[in-house]
């Protein structure tokens, strides 16, 4: 290899990457009945060796992180979907909610060292860790994999912006990890007090939003700024990297650890080629195996292969949340809700509910694509009435009109 990869897996054949991934479902599937109570319920019926594809891979149900509360809460600390106990693992975090994660005794638990490698990060860099040390696992699921490169790691945290001016000025730490934002402060305030932070020249930045505008700044005070997607439960799930010219690759590549699905807000069905939808991960981590875990984020897949050479398939990064509730006239109306009226009339092909506002009046319509014979509008609003205890209206789309850009529920009411 040229230095370019991480390691072979980055570049293999995808059909062989599939293969690779597919042997492995059976195997962790059958870890996580024999090892994890919640799954050994959940899956009693299941034998490990039919699941081998992605069809009976979404068959499984959903885990959603939005039930991570109630279920720890019944079945603490983890809901049952730990595979080992509290004193085999070499931390426990607990995330807002609260909602409990757990990291075994093995290197770079959390993979993220691939997207730190990505980034430039190489072994001897002075990785300078602002992610929080507090209870939440970002700080040490970024420190365990810049151990893993061979990285020592100044491990700052949040918070105590004087302090921290004056050690990087002092360490000239040559890496930053940590939220987009907070570098943009530390470079401005660097920059009112004559600060000296020349020393980072690459970051990976994560955790929130991270505009074009900032990348553009940062990279014209020197630093090569490449983001990440992952989560605390799931750890590492995509990453930015570069093409062998420097410049940005599109999209985000998938780690070689998981197995992302593309699903239908509200439900687990896979959505078509191109599509926007929910992302739901499968991790291949014995010691927390996490089967068909939908985050609530957006995404969609990219076509073909990144420039910077890796073969995995690529995400076009978060394109927002899932979770598209609305409250209409005093009731919230979810997409599970749109899920049930679409199951209940065949002839419905897709369908969107638009919410909007007349008359200072909230207004429920069901736009629905139909194949023939259709039924009866009337019949359709009968079901939505039933279903969401909400008066509303049908209109029927010529097929293939509505978008797909994942929104089962659309507000349209003006803020304010």
């Amino acid at each position: 290899m040229d230095g370019r990869y991480y390691d072979m897996l980055e570049v293999r054949d995808p059909a062989q990457r599939e293969a690779a991934l597919m042997a492995a479902l059976p195997r962790i599937i059958a870890t996580a009945k024999e090892h994890a109570p919640a799954y050994r319920e959940r899956l009693a019926n299941l034998r490990p060796e039919d699941v081998a594809d992605r069809r009976a891979l979404a068959q499984l149900p959903l885990t959603r992180k939005s039930d991570l509360i109630e279920l720890q809460r019944r079945n603490p600390p983890f809901g049952g979907f730990a595979a080992l106990p509290p004193g085999a693992a070499a931390r426990v975090f607990a995330s807002p909610g609260p909602i409990y994660e757990l990291e075994a005794r093995r290197a770079d638990f959390f993979r993220m060292a691939r997207a730190l490698y990505a980034a430039g990060f190489r072994s001897g860099d002075l990785v300078y860790n602002t992610f929080s040390y507090h209870l939440t696992p970002a700080g040490a699921m970024v420190e365990s994999a810049a151990a893993a490169l061979g990285c020592p790691v100044v491990p700052a945290g949040t918070g105590q912006t004087e302090v921290q001016l004056r050690t990087i000025a002092d360490l000239k730490p040559t890496a930053y990890v940590g939220t987009p934002s907070f570098l943009k402060i530390l470079i401005d305030r660097a920059a009112e007090q004559g600060g000296d932070i020349a020393s980072i020249n690459k970051a990976m930045v994560g955790a929130e939003a991270f505009p074009s505008a900032l990348r553009r700044e940062f990279a014209g005070r020197g630093i090569a700024a490449l983001q990440c997607y992952g989560t605390a439960d799931l750890g590492l799930i995509a990453y930015e990297s570069v093409a062998p010219d420097g410049s940005l690759c599109e999209g985000m590549v998938l780690d070689e650890g998981v197995i992302v699905e593309l699903v239908h807000p509200g439900t687990g069905e896979p959505v078509p080629p191109g599509e926007v939808g929910e992302v739901v991960v499968t991790t291949l981590t014995p010691e927390y195996p996490l089967l068909r875990f939908a985050t609530g984020d957006l995404s969609a897949f990219l076509d073909g292969p990144s420039p910077c050479g890796r073969t995995a398939p690529r995400i076009r990064g978060w394109l927002g949340r899932a979770d598209q509730s609305v409250k209409v006239r005093g009731m919230f109306v979810h997409p599970p809700q749109v899920a049930e009226i679409v199951r209940r009339h065949h002839s419905i092909v897709r369908a969107r509910l638009v919410i909007d506002r007349v008359d200072s009046a909230d207004r429920m319509t069901l736009r629905a694509e139909m194949r023939e014979p259709a039924e009866p509008e009337a019949a359709l609003a009968a079901t939505m009435q039933a279903v969401t205890k909400l008066r509303g209206g049908v209109e029927r789309v010529p097929e293939g009109s509505l978008p797909g850009d994942g929104k089962v529920i659309e507000d349209r009411r003006p803020i304010g």
